[in-house]
């Protein structure tokens, strides 16, 4: 297959929100043909499997505006500005959950779906949770489920578990992650 590479000649912004920009990128290519992209920035996040023990994790349900739906989740947010990934973890962590991770370990990382959105996710797994005082942000709807971990990966099978994030990080986890 041929590559052909594009040089991007101006960027279009369109819209600028709390966690998000949408803008049209203008490329050239070496041929001069034109085309443009609609790229959605975002500054990235994170999604944590906390475990409460060896075979229990906290899940949580989730009202979801954008899809109308409840959906079963793993807790997950936006990185502030300069944040690091880990400490949005456990920032978030506890906000949806109530929960503080006394270890959080790197799962891995991945582009939620870089065909429109640089969104990248950061993957981790909280460890020797201790109950705390959660604070959802404004306009959350969130509902704590501890769930088995093998519950959960059925629930990908069965089709409970519909959020990408949520399904990549426990599949990941249970291929990569589990037996270390």
């Amino acid at each position: 297959m041929a590559r052909m590479s594009y040089q991007l000649i101006e960027k279009q912004l369109i819209y600028t929100g709390k966690k998000i920009r949408l803008e049209i990128h203008h490329l050239e290519s070496e041929r001069a043909k034109r085309i443009q992209k609609e790229v959605v920035v975002h500054p990235g996040a994170v999604v944590v499997l906390p475990f409460l023990d060896e075979k229990t994790i906290v899940m949580i349900r989730n009202r979801r505006y954008a899809v109308a739906q409840v959906l079963v989740e793993l807790p997950a947010g936006t990185l502030d500005k300069g944040e690091a990934p880990m400490n949005c973890a456990g920032r978030e962590l506890l906000e949806e959950t109530g929960y503080l991770a006394t270890r959080l370990k790197p799962i891995g990382n991945f582009y939620s779906s870089p065909g429109v959105l640089s969104e990248k996710m950061y993957a981790f797994a909280a460890y020797d949770l201790e109950k705390a005082k959660g604070e959802l942000e404004e306009g959350e709807e969130i509902e704590v489920v501890p769930t088995s971990f093998l519950e959960a990966i059925e629930m990908i099978r069965s089709g409970q578990i519909q959020d990408g994030k949520t399904i990549a990080t426990l599949l990941m986890y249970e291929r990569f992650s589990a037996r270390t």
